[in-house]
């Protein structure tokens, strides 16, 4: 054997040997996946499903089986779809609805739908429908809340099949065409018409019934005075009975003498330049008056 072929047959080894080691360590690139945490990834085997692979490293069997589909499991929006529907008393209303899903098993997306968007929508279109379907357009428009919880939970159940959880669905808004608008705004003038004459009638009737109390108490007022002077004459009439009693006629004629003299100073009581006009017993009474007192001393 020459030098020649002894260098000859050494490259030959080395070649092999180098394509045994590019060899391995291509099996190893191909063997072992890196998945991102926002996606899965669908592994088959001679086209069947295999294994899904979760976020980190993953090794598969090289040559044999093969990532078939990368899913992003993030939280989806489906555009919003606007859709007909009529309420139990015959109204059309037009609804446009906005949902979020995220894809949970992606081994049941890839296998058992083909246009996940299209079919949500399709979903959330029918089940919007039967719901509204339901219901009357006053519970619509008050019980919106209410109205899509259920829509949710209905889509929910359909899409449990396809590996999908639909996180949120919205009802943005309700439409009415334009003859109900008009309808609508008619009946809610006529209800605000009727609460204002409510209103009206109401403080009609409060005020009457303020100025009833105000003349019962008025009234109650008035008796109680007039109660008061009856009790205060009739405790001068006790008095002056009692002095007649005691006293006998003299006590009489000074309480004539007392209310002759207070007329008089009622008449000198006006205001401005008069003449007064003294009977000719006024002194005499005056005297009779101050007699008595300084004999009643």
């Amino acid at each position: 054997m020459d030098i020649e072929q002894l260098i000859s047959e050494i490259a030959s080894g080395n070649v092999v040997i180098l394509l045994l080691a590019a060899l391995i360590i291509f099996s190893i690139l191909l063997g072992v996946r890196i998945v991102p945490q926002s996606e899965k990834h669908v592994v088959e085997r001679f086209g069947r499903l295999r294994t899904v692979l979760g976020p980190g490293i993953n090794f598969i069997v090289p040559f044999l089986d093969r990532v078939r589909h990368k899913i992003s499991i993030l939280e989806r929006q489906l555009p919003n779809a606007n859709q007909d529907a009529i309420t139990t008393d015959n109204v059309l209303v037009q609804v446009e609805t906005s949902v979020f899903y995220r894809i949970l098993e992606p081994e049941k997306t890839v296998y058992r739908i083909r246009d996940v968007d299209g079919a949500i929508a399709t979903t959330v279109a029918g089940i919007v429908r039967a719901e509204i379907g339901k219901m009357e357009l006053d519970e619509v428009q008050s019980n919106r809340s209410q109205l899509i919880s259920q829509i949710k939970a209905s889509v929910e159940d359909a899409v449990d099949d396809w590996g999908i959880e639909v996180t949120r669905a919205e009802i943005l808004d309700v439409n009415l065409d334009q003859a109900t608008r008009d309808a609508m705004l008619q009946q809610l003038n006529a209800e605000r018409a009727r609460r204002a004459q409510v209103t009206e009638a109401e403080g009609e009737r409060r005020a009457v019934e303020l100025q009833a109390d105000a003349d019962l108490y008025a009234a109650e007022q008035a008796a109680k005075a007039r109660r008061v002077t009856a009790e205060a004459e009739a405790y001068a009439t006790e008095i002056v009975a009692k002095a007649i009693k005691e006293h006998g006629v003299e006590a009489a004629q000074y309480q004539v003498a007392l209310k002759q003299v207070e007329a008089l100073v009622k008449v000198g009581e006006g205001q401005g330049k008069q003449t007064v006009i003294v009977p000719a017993n006024a002194l005499d009474a005056f005297g009779d008056a101050f007699s008595m007192l300084r004999g009643g001393k």
